[in-house]
């Protein structure tokens, strides 16, 4: 059974979505602040987290940059916020997916289910891959680069993989967002933007002027090999 936390302060929502959840198969903890998240987090070290961006005590952003720094663990970012730059906000704070409210129940299962398959590693693919100073071992969710382990949320991760899996080839935009966030993905393509971003922090010697992960303008991004 997977668990999972869901941080809302909204009783009725809550209340409703766990009864959802539940429904589905999760085992749900809950909690209506971020102080009371951060300890349930601590708790029950759940397989995925739901987390309202607007929340009473600690506010989602912190606790979604608290369990960061604490695991690498799936979160999706509920806000009813649907600016860019909360957006890019939430994603920066270490959040792997977003949805904006109001949603409906089905979506957001679909992104679950998404976040969560994409976290099992395929046991028809190699488990290690080296492209230059970078490794990444999938089935123990580790990268290293030049001699030093770097800490990847999932969705970093899951971009990784598959550039390194198409090492020298030029992926688009599309097939990028496709692959990790799913085809019936409707959000802001700004997420890639973001995603490559922080990717680029951690695997160039200089982020501004990268020479690893480099931009085909018009097309997409190519890992080079």
């Amino acid at each position: 059974m997977t668990n999972l936390l869901l941080i809302e302060d909204a009783d009725d929502l809550r209340e409703t979505l766990a009864f959802l959840l539940e429904r589905e198969g999760y085992d749900v903890r809950q909690a209506a602040d971020g102080a009371a998240g951060l300890r349930e987090f601590d708790d029950a070290e759940p397989d995925v987290v739901v987390l309202d961006l607007m929340i009473p005590e600690v506010p989602g952003i912190e606790v979604s940059r608290a369990i960061r720094r604490r695991s690498d663990v799936p979160i999706v970012m509920v806000t009813a916020k649907t600016g860019e730059a909360d957006v890019v906000l939430g994603l920066e704070s270490g959040a792997d997916d977003y949805i904006t409210k109001p949603f409906s129940t089905v979506e957001l299962l679909a992104r679950l289910r998404s976040i969560l398959r994409r976290r099992r590693p395929d046991p028809d693919t190699g488990s290690v891959l080296d492209v230059g100073d970078i490794s990444l071992d999938a089935e123990r969710h580790e990268v290293v680069v030049a001699g030093t382990r770097v800490d990847m949320p999932l969705r970093e991760f899951q971009l990784l993989e598959l550039l390194m899996r198409n090492a020298g080839r030029v992926l688009p935009r599309s097939t990028l967002i496709d692959t990790i966030w799913g085809a019936s993905y409707s959000g802001d393509t700004k997420t890639l933007d973001v995603h490559i971003r922080r990717l680029r922090a951690k695997i160039e010697p200089d982020p501004s002027r990268p020479s690893k992960l480099v931009t085909v303008r018009g097309v997409g991004y190519r890992l080079e090999e």
